[in-house]
């Protein structure tokens, strides 16, 4: 394969950085965009730091776990209220969006029960800690991380349902599962936190009884990657069949649909039967499968994703169906993110 990693993959991560505000956050897609995606998602800010965690770039990963890490000591008051009393109502959840500068909550009804963010959280936080990496500098940072955990457990997060990386229907999520058992199995790797057995193994009972479904009413969804990829919680006979079922339900030209039915930026007037393309799904199969070592399928999916990327070298959110016309949040940070690591992956598999 005749292409420079190192310097494409610089331009997707220099892409990136032109999200990034003063507090170390990034914004989900240019900070002008009209459609709300210039504020700050816990899920996206994760997503996108995986790149820089990946590659090397230590000190942009670190700015953004500080700010991830400063957000939830700003609302400890409520975390401290959902761990003693166990919240009923979305607002009363860890919201999934914020103001990239002020870290203030966004208050509209927003599918803001996303437990898969607060596993995400804290999986990087932890991941900084076991590297030696720690952006923890003061006791009350220390304690808020011990609070994610508790905070967890309180909501009960293996049979309580969360509106999911999706941010829609209220539903039992794998994907939101596997989040969190990825996470709490770092955690009990640090000797100072306290990360109930229980907490983990009701998590992986709910996964081995969901997998390889999404949901109850999913039974494949483009979400179960993040299972394989970065979460690696599923068996190797779960992967086979998750992977197997989006291959071959969900795959399209342009991109990976998220699940059959997805009326987001659905391109038929009745709002069903031409789902939208996404482009970090492509960048997601040539990911696994690099790590998996199967080079024929890992190239297969980097071709298909680099060429997602416009004239300008930017990588949409996603296609209309069927089209090569991009929605408005182009570039998207996350899928600018999985295209970097994707190349790097396919880098790293061809040097063994």
């Amino acid at each position: 394969m005749n292409v420079d990693f190192d310097k494409e993959i610089e331009l997707h991560l220099n892409n990136i950085r032109g999200l990034q505000t003063n507090s170390g956050l990034f914004t989900a897609s240019s900070q002008g965009v009209v459609t709300g995606y210039d504020k700050a998602w816990l899920r996206d800010v994760y997503f996108i730091v995986l790149s820089f965690l990946e590659t090397g770039d230590l000190a942009t990963t670190k700015k953004a776990a500080k700010a991830l890490l400063t957000i939830f000591v700003k609302h400890q008051d409520k975390i401290d209220w959902a761990i003693q009393e166990k919240p009923h109502e979305t607002w009363q959840f860890i919201h999934a969006r914020f103001h990239p500068e002020t870290f203030e909550e966004f208050w509209e009804e927003w599918g803001n029960k996303q437990h898969d963010a607060v596993g995400e959280v804290l999986n990087l936080l932890v991941t900084l800690e076991l590297m030696g990496e720690s952006v923890v500098e003061t006791e009350e940072e220390r304690n808020m991380i011990q609070k994610i955990v508790y905070y967890l457990c309180s909501i009960e997060y293996w049979h309580d349902a969360d509106n999911g990386i999706w941010e829609e229907n209220l539903e039992i999520h794998a994907s939101s599962v596997g989040s969190v058992v990825a996470a709490l199995l770092k955690a009990d790797e640090l000797p100072w936190l306290s990360v109930p057995y229980e907490a983990i193994r009701s998590g992986q009972n709910t996964l081995r009884g969901l997998l390889p479904r999404e949901s109850s009413e999913k039974f494949c969804d483009l979400a179960l990657l993040t299972l394989l990829y970065p979460f690696k919680v599923a068996t190797e006979s779960e992967e086979n069949e998750i992977l197997k079922n989006v291959e071959y339900h969900l795959a399209k030209n342009k991109g990976i649909i998220r699940y059959k039915g997805d009326r987001y930026y659905n391109n038929n007037f009745d709002g069903w039967s031409e789902e939208a393309e996404w482009c970090f799904g492509h960048s997601w199969l040539a990911i696994i499968y690099a790590e998996k070592g199967e080079t024929e399928k890992a190239h297969h999916y980097l071709k298909l994703a680099r060429a997602e990327a416009t004239t300008e070298g930017l990588v949409p959110e996603l296609y209309y169906s069927n089209t090569n016309q991009p929605n408005e949040n182009t570039p998207l940070g996350w899928a600018e993110s999985m295209l970097a690591i994707a190349l790097h992956k396919v880098r790293e598999m061809e040097s063994k």
